[in-house]
Order: C-alpha cells, then sequence, then structure tokens
C-alpha cells in the first residue's frame, strides 16, 4: 500500500485566488539574479550526467527521449538539498526561485542536445581515417578526401555554428508556431507546469 501524503494547498493556485503576498512572492527577479553560481555549478555536473546518457543512448539506439522534465526535477532537488543543508548549519541562504531552476533546465538541455546533435556519436565518428580504413577504400562513396580527423579546433567551431543555426531559427519558428498558431508542445509545458508547482507549499512538500 502507498503512502498517503497530505499537501496544505494546491499545486497551481486558480488565478483569481491568488493573494497580494503571493504576487510579490511571484515578482520575476532581474536577469542578473536568475544566474547564480549555485545555479552554474549544478547545471555543469548535471549537463555532464546528461551528456553520458546522450552519447550512451546516441551509440547503442540512436535516438534519445526528451529530457527536459528529468533535468528541471533534478535541478530542483540539488539545489534545494544544498540550500537544505547550508541552512541547517546556519549560514543565510538566497531564495531559490523558479527562474533559477529554469535556468539551470535549459542549461542542462542545451548540453545534452549539443551533444546529440553535434554529432559526437555519428557522423563525427564517421569521417575520420580509421573508419574510411575499416570500410574499405573499394566501398563505393568512401573517398579519402572526404577524410577529417577530430580536432579541437575546427570542432569548437562547428559546434558554435550548429549552436547559433538553432538559436537563429528559433525566433521565427516561435513566432509563427508560438505566437501566431498558439501550438503548445507538451515537453515545454509540462516542465513549466512541473517547475511552478514545485515553488508552491504543497510542491516542496511532495518534492521533499
Amino acid at each position: 500500500m502507498g503512502t498517503e501524503v497530505g499537501v496544505s494547498e494546491p499545486l497551481i493556485a486558480p488565478s483569481e485566488k491568488i493573494s497580494a503576498a503571493d504576487e510579490d512572492d511571484q515578482t520575476v527577479p532581474e536577469w542578473k539574479d536568475q544566474i547564480t553560481v549555485r545555479g552554474l555549478v549544478v547545471s555543469a555536473i548535471m549537463g555532464t550526467l546528461f551528456c553520458i546518457i546522450t552519447h550512451k543512448l546516441n551509440l547503442t539506439v540512436g535516438i534519445i527521449p526528451s529530457l527536459n522534465v528529468a533535468a528541471g526535477l533534478l535541478g530542483f532537488f540539488f539545489v534545494k538539498s544544498w540550500t537544505s543543508f547550508l541552512s541547517k548549519l546556519g549560514f543565510s541562504i538566497k531564495p531559490f526561485t523558479r527562474q533559477e531552476n529554469t535556468v539551470i533546465q535549459t542549461c542542462v538541455v542545451a548540453c545534452y542536445g549539443l551533444a546529440f546533435s553535434g554529432g559526437f556519436g555519428s557522423y563525427l565518428l564517421a569521417m575520420d581515417e580509421r573508419t574510411y580504413q575499416l570500410i574499405g577504400a573499394d566501398y563505393p562513396g568512401n573517398r579519402a578526401e572526404d577524410i577529417l580527423n577530430p580536432g579541437l579546433g575546427w570542432m569548437i567551431g562547428f559546434l558554435f555554428v550548429v549552436s547559433f543555426l538553432g538559436l537563429f531559427s528559433l525566433v521565427p519558428l516561435r513566432k509563427v508556431m508560438v505566437l501566431d498558431y498558439k501550438l503548445t508542445y507538451p515537453s515545454g509545458t509540462a516542465t513549466a507546469m512541473l517547475i511552478n508547482s514545485f515553488h508552491t507549499n504543497s510542491g516542496a512538500e511532495l518534492a521533499g
């Protein structure tokens, strides 16, 4: 039998019942306050972990699932555990906001997305000389002039191009698909609902 968990308030309060105190709590901080040292540290650790998972799935299965919700959940867990531990030691801790949680989730998704889109488990490895030799020089389409061994310099430049290509294409796509057609994206919507629910009293009780 499962253990029942009592909650003190709805996970997502109706908009008409939001009090003045809640409005103060939901004030969006400046962007400088949203990017914190603890957030960057957690993002780096989780980004590394998710990159390893992505490479494993890319080399074995060839596809990766959406890990947005997992990134938001683990980001909340790590930072909340961090702040709770330091609070028990008597340190004054800056509140963990949903905006900071979103920054962590975004950084982690960017890390594992680049690991997959960058081709580390597919075409980057397929262009080196060893793969050319394994396939055989007589194989149709396998040409020596297409060999490009991995190098730190050109790979960094290539990843920058891949990253900014997605950034520049996102702006017009957002205008058409989100603003004009008002399409809902299940993964992004679920992640937003999850992060918002965590930063309520009931959500914190359930997560804890």
